[in-house]
C-alpha cells in the first residue's frame, strides 16, 4: 500500500510544488518510517494535523516544510481563491460566506458530498488514491450550486 501511494503521490506532484496535506499521514508511531516516507515524496509538505497526527512523534520527525500547531487547520491563497485546510469537514468556516473554500480529509470518502457547499474531501480515499490538484479542486468546485450564508445565519 505505502508504495502505491508514493508512486501515485510522485506521479502527479513535481519536487518544487507546495501540497498541504489536510491530516493522519502516517497511521503509525514510527519516526523513522514516517521521516523515510517524506524523504521520498515530492514537493513541499505543509502538514495540517489530523487527529492521528501525534506530538511526540511529530517533534522528531524530519522532512515536513511546516507542521501545524494544535489547530488542525489553515486558511491558504492560491491566486486569489481563498482555501480554508482543515483536517475535519465544516459546514461553515472562515470566510464561507466569500466564497472560500473547505478542503478537508479524516472522513475517507465516508462523507456524502454536498453540492451546495464550496467543500471537498481531498483525502487520497476519495481520489483513487491520488492527491488532488489545486486544478481539480477548482473542477469539483464549479460543479457546486453554492447559496452563501453569512455567519449569523441569514442569506445574503
Amino acid at each position: 500500500m505505502n508504495e502505491g501511494l508514493i508512486s501515485n503521490w510522485n506521479s502527479k506532484v513535481r519536487p518544487g510544488d507546495t501540497v498541504y496535506h489536510c491530516g493522519d499521514f502516517a497511521f503509525t508511531k514510527d519516526v523513522a518510517a514516517i521521516s523515510a516516507i517524506v524523504k521520498r515524496l515530492n514537493g513541499q509538505i505543509l502538514l495540517i494535523r489530523g487527529n492521528h497526527d501525534y506530538d511526540k512523534v511529530l517533534k522528531d520527525v524530519t522532512g515536513f516544510a511546516w507542521v501545524s500547531g494544535s489547530y488542525q487547520c489553515k486558511m491558504v491563497k492560491v491566486g486569489e481563491q481563498m482555501v480554508f485546510c482543515s483536517h475535519y469537514a465544516m459546514r461553515i468556516w472562515d470566510h464561507s460566506h466569500h466564497g472560500a473554500w473547505n478542503a478537508f480529509g479524516h472522513s475517507h470518502n465516508g462523507l456524502a458530498d454536498d453540492p451546495n457547499l464550496l467543500a471537498c474531501d481531498v483525502g487520497v480515499d476519495a481520489h483513487g488514491g491520488y492527491p488532488v490538484s489545486f486544478e481539480e479542486l477548482k473542477a469539483i468546485m464549479a460543479k457546486k450550486t453554492f447559496v452563501p450564508i453569512d455567519h449569523h445565519g441569514k442569506k445574503e
